[in-house]
């Protein structure tokens, strides 16, 4: 049996208490909700010799709307964000996914944040201590080989948060702290096209807050597939945000989760604006999103399958849309 490791608790009342908690300890852990940390540290994936608690940083906590935009706060949970009305009614995509996530009981706990910093995952990573010292671990952790593409120096762990998708429909905001101090990025900046080390957050640093322009679209919907609709992470989510003028389409954002190593906004969409929501616009969307995600063998299904299914599910939510 695999036993937790000790570790101190740390628990900072303001984002400079955090920081300074961070540098007194060699090898701390940023902690928001814990459902992904602490299950993977009772695994053995990862080491802590502290957990630094951002629970208790009151303005990590709330959700702001005004003439521009949004501002919500990195611990905010979950269900604070699916069950918030002016979010519901200004950015429904985000809420959706947001009531995607796992379970219930998850919702309660896990953040923001946390989600948008969700670890990629892998069937040769989240396994036991054991069964992946009896593989030689991988290269996404102690090992030296990926076992989903062993010629490959490259880890193709999949992302599968699903409120990062959702916000990159918009010009989306991050607001980060660290030791050198505050700085805004953009959230698709916040990734690496790499499953061993797919953020760019710098040594010490965490999100505080995303910021979401105040940039309506016509019509959102969030979708997923998984193996079970609970508490499972998606094997392909998509996001899709449109407007349209009568039949024929005048805007149109896609951006996927669970397909790559990290959440992918599809390129080339422009083109597409101006032409008729007709069967030869849903081809050209399937062909489109089929050249950009790229699916591996890190998932119980195989990769065929997710290439298959992701670019039909986008289309299949954009016909909900439409019928709405």
């Amino acid at each position: 049996m695999e036993v937790m490791q000790n570790f101190n608790l740390l628990k900072p009342a303001t984002l400079e208490e955090a920081i300074a908690f961070a540098a007194e300890q060699d090898g701390a852990r940023f902690l928001a909700g814990g459902t992904d940390l602490i299950v993977n540290l009772r695994r053995g994936i990862g080491e802590a010799s502290a957990l630094i608690d951002l629970s208790g940083i009151a303005e990590m906590k709330q959700i702001t709307l005004d003439d521009s935009g949004a501002r919500i706060g990195a611990g905010v949970t979950l269900t604070q964000l699916a069950r918030h009305e002016g979010m519901a009614e200004a950015y429904s995509v985000i809420t959706q996914a947001a009531c995607a996530i796992a379970g219930p009981t998850h919702q309660r706990f896990a953040t923001v944040g946390g989600n948008l910093c969700l670890d990629t995952r892998c069937i040769y990573y989240n396994q036991s201590h054991w069964w992946r010292q009896s593989n030689d671990f991988c290269l996404k952790y102690k090992g030296d080989i990926c076992h989903v593409a062993p010629k490959s120096k490259t880890c193709f762990a999949a992302f599968s948060g699903d409120l990062a998708p959702a916000m990159l429909l918009f010009d989306t905001q991050v607001d980060l702290i660290g030791p050198e101090g505050k700085r805004t990025i953009a959230l698709n900046e916040l990734y690496h096209d790499d499953g061993a080390a797919h953020l760019t957050l710098t040594p010490g640093e965490f999100v505080v807050s995303v910021k979401i322009p105040n940039d309506r679209f016509q019509h959102m919907i969030y979708e997923k597939v998984r193996v079970r609709d609970s508490i499972d992470f998606p094997l392909a989510g998509v996001a899709v945000a449109l407007d349209r003028d009568g039949d024929r389409l005048t805007r149109l954002a896609i951006a996927f989760t669970g397909t790559n190593c990290r959440p992918l906004k599809i390129e080339g969409r422009g083109e597409l604006c101006g032409k008729p929501l007709d069967d030869d616009m849903f081809e050209q969307i399937l062909k489109l999103t089929n050249k950009q995600i790229k699916p591996m063998k890190s998932t119980s299904m195989p990769s065929t399958y997710r290439r298959a299914v992701g670019p039909k599910l986008a289309v299949a939510a954009i016909k909900k849309l439409l019928q709405a």
